[in-house]
């Protein structure tokens, strides 16, 4: 008796401080987005917490900020390339190696995935050097290959896990009722893997948009990136309108995360 109620009282302490540390951990990461949110609705003309007053005036001045429009239009071309490159790159890798034990597999593997572990920055300066050995100026195509290098493992990760929850034994089916492999994709494989292909590219275009590191090195003044203006402006003049800005982008960022956690169970997928 005296074991179990030992253990239970472990269970129960343990519990608490792992609510406790959780708790902690998310007012870390949620209490910054909630201060900048505040702070975009204020009456004021500096970046203050708490504001002075409320007010609209901010969001109605990002109708003007025409710098921010052309740094937004090229971040969502550049973010939209991307993406339909990681998707195809990505797919394909995935299909490579997903089922292969084999060395050069793992090799791949590898090769893909390591854009995750080399620092950003690093491979920023190492890209701009490539460019400029090939002569190759910096514009729209080198920030989507750049972008595309960086964004290819997260499509690569999503879709090898889909594929991993798929029974081989509908393979083996198709191909026992003769089907070849390009109807057997298109018609079985595909439609199972979606889901996983669908939050890698989500995660892709997110990641690309809000890149800095790559494109800091890769973009010059006719390729202004919506992330680079915004580090300019507050390092210059503090300027609410990007407090707006950061509130529309964390509103629009949770409403996108809600709709393919509902569509795609991105949060599951994020942790096989």
């Amino acid at each position: 008796m005296m074991s179990g109620r030992k253990r239970t009282w472990e269970a129960i302490s343990f519990e608490l401080v792992m609510t406790v540390i959780a708790v902690i951990a998310l007012v870390i990461i949620i209490a910054p987005s909630l201060v900048v949110l505040i702070v975009s609705f204020t009456s004021g003309f500096s970046l203050r917490f708490p504001p002075p007053g409320y007010s609209l005036r901010w969001y109605a001045e990002l109708w003007n900020a025409w710098q921010l429009h052309f740094a937004a239009k090229n971040s969502l071309i550049v973010a939209l390339w991307a993406t339909g490159l990681s998707v195809a790159l990505g797919v394909a890798a995935a299909l490579a190696i997903s089922r292969s034990r084999t060395l050069s597999a793992r090799l791949l593997d590898s090769l893909f995935m390591s854009p995750l572990v080399l620092p950003a920055l690093a491979f920023g300066l190492a890209a701009l050097m490539l460019f400029s050995l090939v002569g190759l100026p910096v514009s729209l195509l080198t920030l989507v290959i750049g972008h595309t290098v960086v964004c290819v493992p997260y499509v690569v990760r999503n879709t090898v896990a889909a594929l991993a929850q798929l029974e081989p034994t509908l393979l083996e089916s198709s191909a026992v009722l003769g089907a070849s492999r390009l109807y057997t994709f298109r018609r079985i494989v595909l439609p199972l893997i979606r889901p996983g292909i669908i939050a890698g590219a989500f995660i892709a275009f997110m990641s690309s948009f809000d890149n800095v590191p790559v494109s800091l090195f890769l973009r010059d003044a006719a390729t202004d990136m919506l992330p680079i203006r915004m580090w300019q402006d507050l390092e210059g003049k503090l300027d609410v309108t990007i407090a707006a800005l950061s509130g529309v982008l964390i509103i629009a960022t949770v409403a996108l995360v809600a709709v393919m956690e509902r569509v795609t169970g991105l949060s599951r997928r994020l942790t096989n």
